[in-house]
């Protein structure tokens, strides 16, 4: 309608300040991985007097990291690449098979390009994706990612989480002063409060202790170190439904699919040159039992019937085949404890809600700001000055992961239905806005993506979202009701308000964003230059 577009002009002069494209500048099949294992094993060099493995460096190793997943494997191959000796131990060195860690997004491509890690991509049938379609009540928008100021090479990917993680532990292996060894390390090694190595169990069940001036614990979602090097408040809204669609296509092709269904939403994303991943988010901590065929029921008659028809009988298909996996979806804001020799990465570290699929970029992000960091160090060995100096990687990395962490966690929120006429508003409202294209689509996905991660630009754009929403409801002719349901989508979006909304603020849920920011640290998050570690050199 007319009065639409031109509230969204209104809405846009509230944007005139911001860089919407975000550009920063330009940048230009499974393998088995058994001579992956060959080249691990027999590798650690062991005292059968003391239980002590010798990495077999000569010199000793410089840096333990804990995890081989994306991230460990990352920061292996980066860390050995500046010649730290580095010694991996991951639990299991075979292909991991998840439904998550599918989708990296163009800033994750960057930031691969930029640890010299693209070419993991090659032979796994990655496939490119540009941007995303939107469907909602049957109705559809597509949204490409603003990626006309970069080389014609950078896209988001999506992959087979195994075969992409495979690649990279090869590449880090296939470096002399970088030795994978399949363990699972039972814990930390703490002398007067400084971590100085593992305690480890090979595969032959032998305990093992590795010792180095800085242990790095990768280890995943389900990290089992964590505790003693954070304050852990993980949250689980909901779960993932994961199945495989063969040989049909996307209505859109080389775009990731979201359906706004009810009770909250359904991905669909290729992940090979004839496979699609579906993923339906189902709330809370429990789904459907798989073994009594709840699971299989739920699908066919709730979900089904909300996706888009050309994916219908391939979903069907898929649900019969009975190939049917589930997830529980962290979120978990970092609060590190500073701890001399021990550092945490990856989502051992920090966790959002995978639906905007931004966990990779978080993670190759941190490890470019870690490798910056330890580039200048001659050596690793005075724990608590080094622990003092990495305090800057807390505040650095803020920027880009809290803008991400901030995004998924508010947009699950939104995507969700709900029966309180104010967040259906407010989600109604997204639709809407992001359905403009131009700078209303932009702006967001430019976020999404990773290409422009900045907090201040999401603020606003989540607020544009709330004036648009209420403005829908006042034009062409406001009426008492729609005026309340307006006064309520704003307490829902903030979670404070004047007295007059007190009320609906308390009975709001606690608003969407701002406890979503106060998690992530106000400060570091928007104001990072002003906090002392900032600017903290490397020590002498």
């Amino acid at each position: 309608m007319i009065y639409q577009w031109v509230l969204g002009g209104i809405v846009a002069s509230l944007l005139g300040l911001l860089l919407l494209d975000g550009s920063r500048g330009k940048r230009v099949n499974s393998r088995a991985g058994g001579h992956l294992m060959q080249k691990m094993k027999d590798e650690c060099v062991k005292s059968s007097a003391n239980g002590e493995c010798c990495s077999g460096f000569g010199g000793g190793t410089d840096v333990i990291v804990v995890g081989a997943g994306v991230a460990g494997s990352a920061l292996a191959h980066t860390l050995g690449k500046d010649g730290l000796r580095v010694h991996v131990i991951e639990r299991d060195l075979s292909q991991p098979d998840r439904i998550v860690g599918e989708l990296l997004q163009p800033g994750g491509y960057l930031k691969l390009i930029e640890l010299g890690l693209e070419d993991c991509l090659n032979e796994i049938d990655a496939q490119r994706v540009l941007g995303y379609a939107l469907y909602k009540d049957g109705k559809n928008t597509r949204l490409s990612y603003p990626l006309e100021q970069f080389h014609s090479d950078v896209a988001g990917r999506s992959f087979h989480n195994g075969r992409f993680v495979q690649r990279m532990r090869e590449k880090a292996a296939s470096l002399t002063n970088v030795k994978m060894e399949q363990g699972t390390v039972t814990s930390l090694i703490e002398e007067k409060g400084s971590i100085k190595g593992v305690q480890y169990r090979t595969k032959a069940g032998e305990e093992l202790k590795a010792y180095a001036p800085l242990t790095i614990v990768c280890d995943g979602c389900f990290s089992n170190l964590r505790r003693s090097l954070c304050n852990p408040e993980v949250d689980v809204p909901s779960c993932f439904v994961g199945l495989v669609l063969k040989n049909c296509q996307l209505p859109h092709a080389n775009h990731g699919h979201v359906v706004l269904a009810d009770p909250s939403p359904i991905l669909f994303y290729p992940i090979s040159s004839n496979e699609i991943r579906c993923l339906v988010d189902v709330p809370g901590q429990k789904v459907p039992s798989i073994a009594n065929g709840e699971m299989a029921r739920y699908l066919k008659t709730v979900v089904a019937p909300q996706i888009p028809p050309e994916l219908h009988n391939a979903f069907i298909s898929a649900i019969d085949k009975g190939n049917v996996k589930t997830m529980p979806n962290r979120s978990m804001p970092a609060s590190p404890y500073p701890t001399p020799g021990a550092l945490l990465m990856g989502d051992a570290f920090n966790m959002r809600h995978p639906l905007t699929g931004g966990g990779m970029t978080v993670a190759l992000s941190d490890i470019v700001v870690l490798r910056d960091l330890l580039k200048p160090l001659h050596n690793l060995n005075d724990a608590a000055a080094l622990c003092k100096y990495l305090e800057a990687f807390y505040t650095l990395r803020k920027p880009v992961a809290s803008t991400i962490n901030t995004l998924a966690g508010a947009l699950y929120k939104v995507f969700c239905a709900s029966p309180d006429q104010a967040r259906k508003e407010m989600r109604e409202a997204c639709f809407d806005y992001l359905s403009l294209g131009g700078t209303f689509s932009n702006g967001p996905i430019a976020l999404l993506s990773g290409l422009n991660p900045r907090p201040l630009s999401l603020v606003l754009h989540f607020f544009a979202v709330a004036v648009y929403g209420v403005g829908r409801l006042l034009l062409p002719f406001p009426s008492p009701r729609r005026m309340w349901i307006g006064a309520r989508l704003i307490s829902v979006h903030i979670s404070i308000s004047p007295c007059y909304f007190l009320k609906e603020l308390i009975s709001g849920a606690s608003g969407i964003i701002f406890p979503i920011i106060k998690a992530e640290g106000v400060r570091q998050m928007f104001f990072p230059a002003t906090v002392p570690a900032y600017y903290r050199g490397p020590p002498n």
